[in-house]
This record gives C-alpha cells, sequence and structure tokens, in this order.
C-alpha cells in the first residue's frame, strides 16, 4: 500500500488529505486561529464541582467550561497539582530540579472529585476532545507527551512497550534500553515505530520531549489561568509522526512556509524519507489536480454510490449513526445470496473508509443485505475488521446480529467532518439543488459500461447541451473514447429541456432503456 499526504493551504486554513493507493481515506482541517486541538496543554482553573456527576467544569478560556470527569484525572493528580503550584510560584529558575520532585501518593479509583480539587485550585491539563456541536472541550489531567517513538507521562517510573510489538527479544531489547537513559520521575511508553530502532534514535526522541517538559516548566512561571501552555504541533507533522513508515511515498505542499517545516521536521525524524516531500506551485488548484475534490464530493453527503451500482445511505441521529445497504439495479449473478454477500463486501470496505473519511464516532448501526448463511455473515464480520484494521481510532465491530445488523463503536476525538455536496443549480438560478456535476461523467460511464455488458448496442445518449459540448468536444473527444472502448457506436444528443445532470439512454429503436 502507498501513502500520500496532499497539503492544501488557503487563507482560512489548512487542509490535509491523506491517500492510500490513490484513494481518499482521510481529509483533516485546520483553522488559522484554531484553539482546543486534542493534545494542547492549558493552565486552567476549576470553576464548579459537581458531586453527582463526580467531575468538575475548568476555564481554559473556551467560550464554554470544559468537562473533567474523576475517571481522567490520573492517579498522580495530586502530584500534578503540586508540580503546577511549584512552577508557577518559583522564584529561582534552577530552585526546582524536576528529578527530585517528590511525588504525591496516588488517588483511589473510586474516590470523589470533591476531595481532590476542594478549593477550585488552578490545574495543568490536557485536551481530550476538541469541543464538539454545544459541548465544550474535555480535558484529562494524564499529561502525555507524544515523540515519533515514545510517549512520555510524568510523575511515573513505569517503563511499557507497544503490545503490537509481538517479538519478545525485542521488547526486552527495548525495555532495557529505555531503562538505561530514562530520566526520573518520567514514565516512557515506547511505541510500535521503535521496534528496529537503534538506542541514539530512541534517546534522541526521548531527549527532545524531555526539553518540551522542562518549557513547560518554565512557561508556568508566573502564568495566569486560562492560559495555553503548549500546543500540540501541527496537523502535517502530528500525522507523520503516527503515520511515516516505508509505506509513505509522496508529500505535495502548496505552501512555502509549510513545505520548509514538514521538510525540516521530516529531516529530523526520518532523513532517509526527505526527498518524497515536494513543493507544488500550479494554477491548478491541488486538491483538484490530484482529484481530491472530486472524491469529496463523490464521498460526501447522505447518499454514497458504490461501483457496482450499489449504495450507501448515510443518517446520523442524536444518538447514533445508521448506514444503510442497498444493492442497486445491477447484479452479478442469479445467485442471490452471493450477489448479497459480494455487495456486502464491498460495502463494509467503503463504510471502513467513510468511518475514517468523516470520522464518525460513538454507536454506528450498519443494516447490510440480508443473508441467510452463518458462514457469508461470519465472513462479512471477519473482513470488516479487517477493513478497519488501519483505523488509527479505538473501535470495536461485534458480530452481525439475528436481526441482521452489525454494531461498530469508534472513539471520536474532533468534531465529525460534515461536507454539503450540492451546488446551486444553474438551471433554476439558485431556487433548488442538484448533486454536483463532476462526478457525471464518471455516471454516464458506469451505466453505459453496464448496458454494454448486458448485450445492449447502438445506444444513445441525451443529455443537457453543456454537457452535449463537454463530452463531444475535442480531439479525441470523450464520446469517441467510449465508441472506440467498446468497439460500436455510441450517439450523443443535446436536450434543452434536460436539467443540467439529467441524463437517459435509448436503443437502437429510440426506445428508453429504464435502468
Amino acid at each position: 500500500m502507498t501513502k500520500e499526504l496532499i497539503i492544501n493551504t488557503t487563507e482560512q486554513g489548512t487542509e490535509i488529505a491523506l491517500l492510500e493507493d490513490k484513494i481518499l481515506v482521510e481529509l483533516h482541517s485546520q483553522l488559522a486561529d484554531a484553539n482546543f486541538t486534542a493534545g494542547d496543554i492549558y493552565l486552567g482553573k476549576v470553576k464548579k464541582l459537581i458531586p453527582g456527576l463526580n467531575a468538575a467544569f475548568v476555564d481554559v478560556g473556551f467560550e464554554k467550561d470544559a468537562f473533567l470527569h474523576y475517571t481522567d484525572l490520573s492517579p498522580f493528580v495530586r502530584s500534578l497539582l503540586k508540580f503546577t503550584h511549584l512552577a508557577m510560584n518559583e522564584h529561582d529558575e534552577n530552585s526546582f530540579d524536576f528529578a527530585k520532585f517528590k511525588v504525591e501518593p496516588e488517588i483511589i479509583k473510586t474516590g470523589k472529585i470533591t476531595e481532590v480539587l476542594n478549593g477550585k485550585p488552578n490545574v495543568l491539563v490536557q485536551i481530550l476532545k476538541e469541543p464538539i456541536a454545544q459541548k465544550g472541550p474535555r480535558l484529562t489531567c494524564e499529561i502525555s507527551l507524544p515523540g515519533r517513538y515514545v510517549v512520555v507521562t510524568p510523575f511515573t517510573n513505569i517503563v511499557a512497550v507497544s503490545r503490537k510489538i509481538h517479538s519478545s527479544d525485542e521488547r526486552k531489547r527495548l525495555q532495557k534500553i529505555i531503562e538505561a537513559i530514562k530520566p526520573f520521575n518520567l514514565g516512557v511508553i515506547v511505541r510500535t515505530a521503535a521496534e528496529g530502532m537503534p538506542a541514539a534514535e530512541l534517546h534522541e526522541d526521548l531527549l527532545s520531549l524531555e526539553e518540551t517538559w522542562k518549557g513547560i516548566q518554565k512557561t508556568l512561571k508566573g502564568a495566569v489561568p486560562p492560559q495555553k501552555i503548549l500546543s500540540e504541533q501541527g496537523k502535517t507533522n502530528s500525522i507523520l509522526r503516527d503515520l511515516l513508515n516505508e509505506d509513505f511515498n509522496k508529500i505535495t505542499v502548496n505552501d512555502k512556509a509549510i513545505f520548509t517545516d514538514t521538510k525540516n521536521y521530516i529531516q529530523r525524524i526520518a532523513p532517509q524519507k526527505v526527498d518524497i516531500i515536494s513543493h507544488y506551485n500550479s494554477s491548478i488548484p491541488i486538491f483538484d489536480q490530484y482529484g481530491i475534490t472530486k472524491q469529496v464530493k463523490a464521498a460526501f453527503g447522505r447518499t454514497v454510490n458504490l461501483p457496482s451500482g450499489a449504495y450507501l445511505i448515510i443518517e446520523h441521529t442524536e444518538a447514533l449513526h445508521v448506514i444503510d445497504v442497498n444493492s442497486g439495479y445491477k447484479s452479478v449473478s442469479n445467485n442471490q445470496e452471493q450477489n448479497a454477500l459480494e455487495t456486502n463486501l464491498e460495502a463494509a470496505a467503503e463504510i471502513a473508509r467513510q468511518l475514517r473519511l468523516r470520522d464518525l464516532g460513538g454507536i454506528i448501526v450498519i443494516d447490510f443485505i440480508d443473508m441467510k448463511l452463518l458462514e457469508n455473515k461470519k465472513r462479512l464480520s471477519e473482513e470488516m475488521e479487517g477493513f478497519m484494521l488501519h483505523d488509527r481510532a479505538k473501535h470495536a465491530v461485534l458480530p452481525i446480529s439475528k436481526f441482521g445488523l452489525m454494531q461498530v463503536t469508534r472513539q471520536r476525538m474532533k468534531p465529525e467532518m460534515n461536507i454539503n455536496t450540492s451546488e446551486v443549480c444553474p438551471s433554476c438560478n439558485g431556487t433548488g439543488k442538484i448533486s454536483s456535476a463532476l462526478i457525471l461523467e464518471d455516471e454516464i460511464a458506469k451505466n453505459l459500461n453496464y448496458l454494454i455488458s448486458q448485450k445492449h448496442k447502438a445506444l444513445t445518449i441525451q443529455v443537457h447541451p453543456i454537457v452535449y459540448t463537454y463530452l463531444t468536444c475535442g480531439f479525441p473527444s470523450r464520446r469517441m473514447k467510449w465508441s472506440w472502448k467498446y468497439k460500436q457506436k455510441v450517439k450523443v444528443i443535446s436536450n434543452s429541456n434536460y436539467s443540467l445532470t439529467e441524463f437517459r439512454f435509448f436503443d437502437d429503436g429510440e426506445d428508453e432503456i429504464k435502468l
């Protein structure tokens, strides 16, 4: 699998598209003045304790107070409160040595928030979930600083190795290296990317995170809540930090400053991959050049069409997301069970992509086409789990229930990606809306291919005059290419009574073919 990162920067902010084998699988956006991003660290002030919820509301500068539950306090929250107080009030930069900091006893899992945050203190917090809809950010006191190979967690001396590293010898090697170089009072989690890496690179990554923690300590001196203490690095770098591997073979950026920053970052974390980044400089928008705009138009919206003619209906309710799989009008064989299985497998792959692309979270209920055989249901569940393997969000896939429904739970860390794919219709001066014209040619070609596969010949396509011009202009025109491809005449006729995106097929007897 090849991975490409296409970065589009405008005055409003930055859009980042992740392509896997040329298919859009993730789309991230970051406003130029974005705040309260997951991973940002703030100095907050406890405003209100809610014993009934065992939670607190904390002022971090957002229009609504952020939410902090007892379970997100961290066992070492007393040490964090003590550290925050000492760092804010230290008079001499060298008077507070974190390596000599005395860690306080851990809190119990079943305790009360009023016992820990009594007096409504200032507290160092990290954004766990970004503001969503009417809710403020969700916070955690379990501060973590992620690097390329390790994650640092203050106030503990634990060393843990990712479970995805299966070799016992490699796990022991990494454990031994980290224990030898780890600073006191900083716990370390070894990431999967560290597998096989030399001790020098692990040490460099760890030293960088130690300096970041020292920087937090310095920034806290004299700080007044609410105040941002540390920004999570840009979306581009955070994606590269988590995803950059041998499969990554191209990064294209249309902004010179981000190009330079990204190149410097890659030079630091993976110098052998520095040549994969290039600066895009053309009058054609970068997302149009790489087909991303077209994929966005086709992938977002209530209805998502699949290559076979099947389609998905995606609905959002207050409590969950519902996805309905429909077979459409096309079938591969006369075996209904086999048709249902193949359509469901195609839909499952697209659903896994849609979950990543839109960042759908919570409970997702999928109504697949009914199948009778247990082995087919089992295969569909297994394939769905396989399609979800590349999803970085925590998720769980449940087997198909007796009602034919599959339930998926997925963690969401930011607001759901929702893009309006409708365009103002030029035929009615903006009083109605139509599906995007960007994908019209593909729709016509897909239906043409299907009809010819069903032995239809001498086909005529009637379209709007604007579309007629588009299909017949140039040499070779799109109509000519179709004729050459299928080795038969394909006729295109203009019909001014049609709407812009309307098209119909007719046979050689001038009878309309109903699709």
